[in-house]
């Protein structure tokens, strides 16, 4: 789309930015509130070409009717959850609306390099808590992706997208029919190939696979189906042809039973997040990889060997350093004595002893000689 800061859409919504060509950021002006708009385009089949007083064709009308439905049934003060606030069609554009905090995407937090698993089990447990939220009330979300989720200041994950998921269900079925090959045609051109959007089965089951699936992106930083293309990741998952879930580590078990192809055998979004909760109450403390590889100091492989301190370094770590040895005797001042090595070798002692026995003797008869006369 074209604009920039300042452009009102419907009368209300005022751009804060230049926007990107299917999203733009903006405040709404009746409330102060800052708001994510997210746009589909439409066919002219549905906009009509928009009557000249701006008066919005039927069938667009219903579009904009039916995710409007879904987002004032959907929870409003869960606090993982992101409020959808409604929808309009201005143009060729069906927009959807939702209150957009100061947080980045997962799918930048993704950019960036493959997330700890114990960071990922943090995001998951709140994702798992926000669609057990929608799951309670009869809803499914269909949307969650690394796009659709904010990661806050705080390090907390809001769950949205809800909203712009449902819309891109609807239109697909509004042109393509409710199932068939011209279904999958256009909804594939509207969702492209997000393995997350490419469950067997939908419903809630299909949420929580998402959720697998995105659990292991975000571990490995990469996604478990090949996603070069639609039909390519449609028959990987079919066929169950995935990268297997032990490069998750902590959270093999878990993302192995979320993948699941019967969703029978899957786990509830609560039963996920009471599982994280215990994984994460067990988890280790985080470890500073730069002071343990100051502390850590390596050992020498030969025996110690004692070394004599020099006179401006005695006292100074007294019994820590590696090489100083000292007794436990004092010299009757409290000071420890060193232990010096001996002066004579003791293998020198004998014949040096002997030695001296000889020249004592020697000395004695010349004397005795010398007084004799």
């Amino acid at each position: 789309m074209r604009g920039g800061p300042g452009q009102l859409l419907a009368g209300r919504y005022r751009l804060t930015d230049r926007p990107e060509p299917l999203r733009a950021l903006a405040v709404d002006d009746r409330t102060g509130e800052s708001v994510l708009l997210r746009a589909l385009e439409l066919p002219p089949l549905l906009t009509g070409g928009q009557d000249l007083d701006g008066e919005v064709p039927a069938q667009a009308d219903r579009l904009v009717r039916r995710v409007a439905a879904v987002g004032s049934a959907a929870p409003t003060r869960h606090p993982r959850l992101l409020r959808g606030v409604g929808a309009f069609v201005e143009g060729e554009l069906l927009w959807t609306v939702e209150e957009r905090p100061g947080a980045m995407t997962l799918a930048d937090l993704v950019a960036a390099g493959p997330v700890p698993p114990y960071r990922a089990a943090e995001l998951a447990a709140d994702l798992a808590g926000a669609l057990r939220a929608l799951h309670e009330d009869g809803l499914v979300h269909g949307n969650l992706t690394a796009e659709s989720v904010l990661v806050c200041e705080d390090g907390a994950a809001m769950l949205g997208g809800l909203l712009a998921g449902v819309a891109q269900e609807a239109l697909a079925e509004d042109l393509g029919g409710p199932g068939g090959r011209r279904r999958y045609d256009v909804r594939a051109t509207l969702v492209g190939p997000v393995a997350e959007r490419w469950p067997l089965d939908g419903g809630p089951a299909g949420d929580c696979w998402a959720l697998g699936v995105l659990v292991q992106r975000l571990v490995t930083g990469r996604s478990p189906f090949p996603d070069g293309g639609v039909p390519e990741l449609v028959t990987a998952v079919r066929d169950g042809r995935r990268e297997p879930s032990a490069v998750c580590g902590p959270l093999a078990p878990l993302v192995e039973r979320l993948l699941q192809p019967d969703p029978s055998r899957r786990p509830t979004a609560e039963q996920v997040r009471r599982e994280l909760s215990a994984l994460l109450a067990g988890a280790p403390e985080p470890v500073d990889e730069e002071w343990a590889a100051r502390a850590l100091v390596p050992r020498p492989d030969g025996p110690l060997v004692p070394r004599r301190r020099g006179r401006g370094e005695r006292g100074k770590r007294g019994g820590q350093g590696g090489g100083q040895v000292e007794t436990a005797a004092g010299d009757g001042t409290g000071r420890s004595a060193e232990v010096r090595p001996p002066r004579i070798p003791p293998a020198l002692l004998g014949p040096l002893l002997v030695g001296g026995v000889f020249v004592l003797l020697v000395l004695g008869i010349t004397a005795v000689v010398l007084f004799a006369g």
